[in-house]
This record gives structure tokens, sequence and C-alpha cells, in this order.
């Protein structure tokens, strides 16, 4: 395994004091050279720093610590340094490591594997994790990384220290229960046609036209016996809007077909009352594709951060650390329903800058995930007057807008509640949309779009750049977003069905998320806001302290230990909380409401009889 190359500390040997005359060496070339005898704070911060925020610059820290002549420095070196620069973003239980160590001496792998042990992950976690990757068959032959030139301590440390908690560790263990025979129920991610959820007959007409030629699709003679007429005109107009071949599969413009962006523009100014541009809308890979080419784009230096809402959707602090960034929280207050306030907001911006980062850009969901909640006017409005003051860019998470239950919520875009507060004309805004969730959860599809208010007209070019490196978002998941903003209207022959699947499926939801939600409720030591939209329950759960010592010593989270043990006893897959980030001190997980009604019955029975299980092991 990759991680046996790292040598135990325990073996490491006395440091040899280094030369009077120090040397550095200059770029990553070893060889020695002249160098200053000290560096000011403000430099060994900046090396810091460009560490936490890339993963990177590791040999240049080992470095400044003035290395021996056998080319190693002591662990005391280390913790000096990380004192002056405030321990931050270390774990404490490395920083004891570093005072047991004392002068013991460390090569500059060794330092690696320090660094890799005390940002983020640990080596027990991390062996914990790829242990249950092997053993979920998800990986082929296992190299044991032994002599490997590419190896967990050179490879990048932005893509080890990311992570993805919706399919994590408590999934890859499921896999391994599901190959083994167990009946899992997965309840971890929001994939509605894997659980059950049948595809709207339209959108799937439309897309079976579009892929197939003319003469075994809408030119056929039986074609219509078998399809709409509704369906053969749409087909017909995508071929047509596809160019001259006609075909889904050739690569489309980089940005996305024009008369698809064309249909995206017009749905929005008609929610919203004011116009869009087919130019200033990119269609994507699903949401998260935009996503990530727009935090591409704002992550400059170092110190720039992302404020993201805590509990968070893993796809942003996983971005964050994949490209340099670094991340800022804002909690949203559970007992208020998930609100929050301008308070809030100021303290986090404060604390941020004064800990040196620079917040370029925040990020709204609304629908909440996982909160689940519907935010107000005035919640929004906060934000976006916040985002104009502090000159940040806001990118506004919108893909559960058909989502909504509550009867006393609505959905409402940020760009609409922009354009209609005074001093909002400026904001800089980003809004994502998808096909993977709605009424339509066509997530194979990877279908979705972006649309850019109020984006510096250079800044787009280089976003266009960016999508043309990518040639294009796939053509299919083009067509799919393209049938999701213009559905069937009142007059086609398809409406009546196309409303009825619609309806059908918007009642299930919402008669699944007051049944989760209830039962969730009615468990001692388990509390629940509304799912008032999106696909999610989060509940806060209570836990033994003994259960609290247990997960320590395993060195995981309360809440991993508890979806762990509910995934073997119950066979219900669920998202640990701490996957999410949330309040200090609570303990909780994610869950949907997608399972059928029937199965998801028994589901609320058994998340019972696992809650009072495991207060009966730990008590």
């Amino acid at each position: 395994m990759l991680l046996s190359r790292i040598r135990p500390l325990s073996r490491l040997r006395p440091f040899a004091p280094p030369l009077t005359r120090p040397y550095k060496t200059d770029g990553d070339n070893d060889r020695p050279e002249l160098r200053p005898p000290s560096e000011s704070i403000s430099s060994l911060r900046a090396k810091w720093q460009s560490y936490l925020s890339t993963g990177r610059g590791s040999r240049a820290l080992f470095r400044s610590f003035g290395p021996s002549p056998s080319n190693t420095v002591p662990a005391s070196a280390l913790l000096s340094h990380l004192n002056k620069v405030g321990r931050v973003g270390v774990r404490d239980d490395v920083i004891s490591e570093l005072h047991r160590l004392g002068h013991a001496a460390l090569s500059l792998g060794e330092l690696q594997a320090l660094l890799i042990r005390g940002t983020k992950f640990s080596l027990l976690s991390t062996k914990r994790t790829l242990a249950a990757w092997e053993e979920s068959g998800e990986v082929g032959r296992r190299e044991d990384g032994e002599g490997a030139n590419l190896n967990i301590e050179v490879m990048s440390q932005a893509l080890r220290r990311m992570q993805y908690a919706v399919r994590g560790e408590v999934v890859m263990r499921a896999e391994v229960l599901a190959g083994e025979g167990r009946e899992i129920t997965y309840t971890n991610i929001g994939n509605p046609h894997a659980l059950g959820q049948r595809p709207i007959t339209f959108f799937r007409q439309v897309s079976a036209l579009v892929d197939l030629n003319p003469e075994d699709g809408i030119d056929h003679p039986y074609a219509t016996s078998l399809f709409p007429e509704d369906a053969i005109a749409r087909a017909r107009y995508m071929k047509k809007s596809l160019g001259a071949h006609g075909s889904s599969g050739a690569y489309s413009n980089s940005q996305g077909v024009l008369a698809f962006r064309e249909d995206v523009a017009a749905m929005i100014a008609e929610r919203d009352g004011h116009p869009c541009e087919p130019g200033d809308v990119f269609l994507t890979n699903g949401a998260s594709a935009g996503i990530q080419a727009v935090l591409t784009c704002v992550f400059a230096c170092d110190g720039d951060a992302l404020m993201i809402p805590i509990p968070q959707y893993p796809i942003y602090s996983a971005l964050v650390e994949l490209l340099g960034g670094r991340q800022v929280g804002y909690e949203l207050d559970e007992a208020s329903n998930w609100a929050v306030s301008r308070d809030e907001l100021e303290a986090r911006y404060s604390d941020a800058k004064k800990t040196g980062l620079t917040p370029r850009a925040f990020v709204v969901i609304n629908p909440g995930n996982p909160a689940a909640s519907v935010m107000s006017r005035e919640t929004l409005e906060t934000i976006c007057k916040f985002c104009v003051d502090k000159g940040l860019v806001l990118l506004a998470d919108e893909v559960y807008q058909r989502n909504v239950y509550a009867e006393d919520k609505e959905f409402l875009s940020v760009k609409k509640v922009a354009r209609e507060t005074l001093g909002c004309e400026r904001l800089e805004l980003f809004s994502f949309h998808s096909t993977s969730k709605g009424l339509i959860g066509e997530c194979g599809r990877r279908g979705g779009y972006m649309e850019m208010t109020g984006i510096d007209k250079e800044v787009k070019q280089q976003l266009y750049k960016l999508a043309s490196a990518g040639l294009c978002s796939s053509v299919n998941g083009q067509v799919m977003t393209s049938l999701m903003v213009r559905p069937p209207v009142p007059g086609d022959s398809s409406y009546a069905s196309f409303a009825s699947e619609e309806a059908a499926i918007l009642s299930s939801l919402k008669s699944r998320a007051r049944l989760l939600v209830a039962g969730l409720n009615g468990i001692d030591g388990v509390t629940c806001n509304a799912s008032e939209g999106s696909m999610y329950a989060f509940p806060a759960i209570e836990v033994p302290e003994k259960a609290r010592e247990h997960a320590e010593s395993m060195n995981m989270s309360p809440d991993t230990l508890y979806a762990l043990s509910l995934l073997e006893e119950t066979g219900i897959c669920v998202v640990p909380a701490s996957g999410f980030s949330q309040a200090a001190g609570r303990i909780g997980f994610r869950t949907t409401f997608l399972p059928p009604a029937d199965k998801l019955e028994i589901a609320v029975g058994e998340f019972r009889r696992h809650h009072e299980l495991f207060w009966e092991q730990y008590a």
C-alpha cells in the first residue's frame, strides 16, 4: 500500500546540527546554495498559507528550516514554525506528536508525511478509507506502492485533501454489503430514478427521437403511431438546431447549442419578469461543472476564500480544496429554520480578514441542501446587499427550485430579488440549475445551465475559453435541459399526460417529506426541521458519551460511527452530517425521502429500532 512507504515516526534518528553557513536551494532544484540565516515571520506565514491553499510548497518549507548536511531538519523546527503561524489548519494530535519527537531528525519525505497527517486527514482515517475502497471492489489490481514515483507524498496534496462525503466511507461499505447480497436502501444521494421515480414520458420520447436516425425515428412511416405529434415536432426542431448533421453524437458549440440556450433564456425571463440574454447562458454538465468553472476563475491567490453556508453541499468544500482556495463558513441557524443574519455574515467576513484571507465569492443554496429550507425574500435581500457591500461574487445554487413543498413558501431566484432590491443593481451573479433534481430527476444525463448576471465581458470570454478546453457539455444533457425549461404547454398533445405525471411526482414528494420528518421527530433524541424543499432531511441526533469516546478512539466523527452502525444493522445508507460541516458539537446525518412510500415507512421504523439499539450498546 502507498502508505507503507511512510517510516514510523518512532524510528526517527537524532538531528544533526546544520552547517554554520546555511544553504538554500533554488526552486525545486536540490543544489545547495547560500541563503540568509533566517526568514521573516511574514515570509514563513506566506509559505504556510501557500501550502494550506494548494498542498504545494513542502520543499520550500523544508528549506526554510536550514537542513543539515544529511539533509534533515529537527521536528522541533516544524513545531516552532507552526507556533509562529498560529497552528492554522493543523490537527492537534500531530502537534502533540511533534512535542514528543523533540529534536528527532526529519527527512523531506518524513516532513511531508507529517504534513499529510497534520492537514485534513490522519493516516488512520486514510488507511480506513483506502481499505473500504479496496474491499468495495471499485479498484482494480492493488499495488503496494513500494518504489512508486507517483505516491501519496508527491501527488497533488490538493487532490488528497479533497473529500466528497456523499460518496465517502459509508457508501463504500454499503457497496461491499450489497456485493455480499445484503439489501441496501441508498438514501445518501439525490438520485431519484435509482430509487424508483419514473422518467417523465415526454422528455424520454423526445430524447429517443433526437438520438435515432431520422429514418428510424421522426421520418419512420409508423412514427405517429408510436409517438405523439408534439414529441415528433420537438425532436425535429432539436435535430435541426444541432446543425446540418442533426446528430446528438457530434460536438456542439462550447457554450451550448444556441437554440437550447434561447429556451433557457426564455424560461428565466418568464420566471423572473426580467430579461435574460442567451449569450449569458452556458449549458453545463449538471450544475457542478458550472460551479467548478466559476471557482477556477475566482481563486487567483493563496488567500482567496469562498464563503459557504454551514451546513453546505460538499461539492463546495471539495472544489475549494482541489482548486487551492480557502473556505469561510457562515452558519445557518437551525433554531430559526436555517435562516442567516447580517450579523453572522459580518462576523465571519471580519474573522476571515483578520486571519489574512480575502473572501472573493459567496455561495447561497436555495432551496437548501442539506438544510431543506426555502429562503424568504428578506433573507435573500440580506445576502444580496452583503455581497454588493463587500464586493463578493455571488454563486446561487438553485437546482431545487421546483422542489418546494411548504404551502406558505415559494421559490424566488436570487436574480429576481437582486433586480428588485435597491442598491443591488451591480451585483455580480452566477446562477445554476440542473436536470438532476426538480421533478425531472435525470441525473445521469448530466444536463444543466449557468446564467451570468453583471459579469465582466472579459471574464465571460475566459470562461468560454475554459469551456472550449472541454469542447462541449454532454449534448444529451443539453437536450434534456432544453426540455426541462420548455415542457409541453396547454394545447399540446402531450400536455395532459405531462401535467399529470409532474403533479403525481410533486404530490408524492410532499407526502414522503412529511412522513420522514414526522417519523424522525417521533424518535427520542432525534430532532429534525421540516423539509420545506429539496430532497432531504437533516436531523440532529443525541448519542451517549461512550459512543463519542469510541468514535474518537477510531479516529472518526461520532456521526460516522452512527451511520456505519445504522448501515450494518438496517441496510440504510445515509451520509454523516460531518461531511456537510455543521455547528460545533452537533451530531446528525442527511437522508433523502426518495424511496417509495412503502419502503420509506419501513425505513422510519428501522431508524427508530437502530437508534434504541445504539443507545443500549453505548449506554
